[in-house]
């Protein structure tokens, strides 16, 4: 059990008064009806499932019904924040740059033993 806050609401909750809606931020494809099945199933069905940080949708079920965004730790179910949809996408967006222009920096690629370059 851990404890949500809405920020619809205003309110810290028990995690049973909100339902999970799964993996935040998962890009449709642009054109639905031009892509192969593989495609389409590979949208609908697969996530990250990783052990660590993931942004997740969750609905205030119980109460204001309004679907917002958390991130929390899939293995220690720490909570970093909520927010609503638009608040937590720009924080997801400039995450995600960030974590781009890390993977692109040379001084942080990993030789085969694992010592940075």
């Amino acid at each position: 059990m851990f404890l949500l806050h809405c920020p619809h609401c205003g309110e810290l909750r028990d995690e049973q008064e909100f339902g999970y809606a799964g993996e935040a931020f998962i890009a449709r494809p642009a054109q639905p009806e031009a892509v192969d099945d593989a495609l389409w199933g590979d949208y609908l069905f697969m996530r990250q499932n990783p052990k660590g940080w993931l942004w997740e949708q969750w609905q205030h079920t119980a109460a204001c019904r309004k679907v917002f965004v958390v991130k929390r730790h899939t293995a220690s179910y720490e909570v970093a924040g909520s927010w609503t949809l638009a608040e937590g996408q720009a924080l997801w967006l400039t995450e995600m740059s960030r974590a781009t222009a890390r993977d692109m920096d040379p001084r942080m690629q990993t030789n085969p033993q694992g010592a940075t370059a």
